[in-house]
């Protein structure tokens, strides 16, 4: 029998995304009163402008208080899309103190409390569901922390931000350097008027964090995640990769180690050969690769932001969420019990492509050659052109540990027949 008192939903932040999951909500009442048991209602709206147009939004639902809205007692869910760390921290907590669940969609606050968000919402009874803080639309969260919660997950592997995968691919496909393809983004509405979060890498290292956090059942925040942007991507590395049939992306890559004892975490532009089903992900859109050990591969692919893919995932979060108010259980919690230490980066193990610009004369070769010799790093190819005195050449590497190759580069540059490094990218996927 369907309960008919309704469920109170208070949403937090009605930009691009809360207008979206407010305009779902009203639109599609029925079929989420069917789904979850029992009726749905949006029980107040907290703003910072209350004085914007809200198409579909009740004027008296509108609050600048929401910390009074959280507190009210009859709210059953808060949905939590302002971002950042304050208030939302705090908003959140207060929610959970009041016997609220909380759907959030907040990557940068998940990322770094995490552990202690989920430790009130235990002590509360309370759900906390994020699927939308890692890649808007496309199911990850829940695929790990239950579909694959009998498995053992080895890596995940994967393009978690649209905006830098736009602007590589037009960088790959139309030969633009980096400036110009961040304008073209910029103009298309794919990159925020300050874009730093995105091609510093910043955002997906948060969503590397929560990603191997629940893939491998330990505690990882922003601050164990080795972090690279792609500012210093250029049209040479681009040219350099489709002479390798190679393209280049940027990479979230999360690895449980050979002997199972650590894990690490890492963001960083890497070259991927063409026959890698991640080269052929185009424009803004996200897709993850997840190993498990009896699953096998596993590809997740689709858009990674925008207001209704992310609005999608947030109302599967509240479904879930309220179906649990109603049968007077949480869903699952923070798994956390392997413990595992997060290694530096300088153990990760992979190949390496270094440009070197170097003197054009004999020997220089053999030079180089015996430097990566020292430092135990193999090399598979090397290609080498030069005119006027001047020369490039381009070493590919077998697998070697980072800590290797740092040591090799900086022996490099104290050649008198070196002239500079001018760029070193990791090749992955292979």
């Amino acid at each position: 029998m369907m309960r008919t008192r309704p469920l109170k939903v208070a949403l937090l932040g009605c930009g691009v995304v809360g207008s979206e999951v407010a305009r779902i909500m009203t639109t599609h009442a029925d079929d989420l009163t069917a789904r979850i048991g029992a009726p749905v209602e949006l029980a107040g709206v907290a703003v910072r402008r209350p004085n914007r147009v809200r198409e579909g939004v009740p004027e008296h639902l509108v609050t600048t208080d929401a910390t009074a809205l959280v507190k009210r007692g009859d709210i059953d869910v808060v949905v939590e899309v302002i971002g950042g760390i304050e208030p939302a921290r705090s908003l959140i907590t207060t929610a959970f103190e009041h016997g609220a669940s909380v759907v959030s969609a907040n990557k940068a606050l998940v990322s770094q409390d995490g552990a202690a968000l989920h430790a009130a919402a235990q002590e509360r009874g309370a759900d906390l569901y994020y699927e939308a803080a890692v890649a808007g639309a496309i199911p990850l969260v829940r695929p790990l922390r239950e579909s694959l919660a009998g498995d053992k997950v080895n890596r995940v592997l994967g393009i978690v931000n649209g905006t830098t995968n736009f602007i590589l691919d037009r960088m790959d496909g139309s030969g633009a350097g980096y400036s110009e393809a961040l304008d073209e983004a910029t103009a298309l509405g794919y990159a925020e008027a300050d874009p730093t979060a995105d091609v510093e890498g910043f955002d997906a290292a948060a969503k590397a964090a929560i990603l191997a956090g629940i893939a491998f059942h330990t505690r990882v925040t922003l601050d164990d995640v080795h972090r690279e942007g792609i500012t210093e991507v250029t049209a040479a590395d681009i040219a350099s990769a489709k002479r390798m049939g190679c393209t280049v992306k940027l990479l979230a890559i999360c690895e449980r180690a050979a002997d199972g004892r650590s894990v690490t975490a890492r963001v960083h532009p890497a070259m991927i050969p063409l026959a890698h089903p991640l080269a052929s992900v185009r424009e803004a859109y996200n897709a993850v690769f997840v190993e498990a050990e009896a699953a096998g591969q596993l590809m997740f692919y689709g858009p990674g932001a925008g207001g209704s893919p992310t609005a999608s995932a947030v109302l599967g979060d509240l479904v879930a969420a309220c179906r649990n108010k109603l049968a007077g259980a949480a869903g699952p919690g923070e798994s956390a019990y392997s413990r595992l230490p997060v290694s530096p980066m300088g153990d990760v193990v992979t190949r390496y492509h270094i440009s070197l610009d170097v003197a054009d004369k004999p020997g220089v070769l053999a030079q180089v050659a015996t430097v990566f010799a020292e430092h135990g790093v193999s090399i598979d190819t090397v290609r080498q052109q030069g005119k006027d005195g001047e020369a490039s050449l381009v070493v590919v590497t077998h697998r070697a540990s980072d800590a290797a190759l740092s040591a090799t580069v900086e022996t490099l540059r104290r050649l008198d027949t070196v002239r500079d490094v001018a760029s070193i990218m990791r090749v992955e996927g292979e």
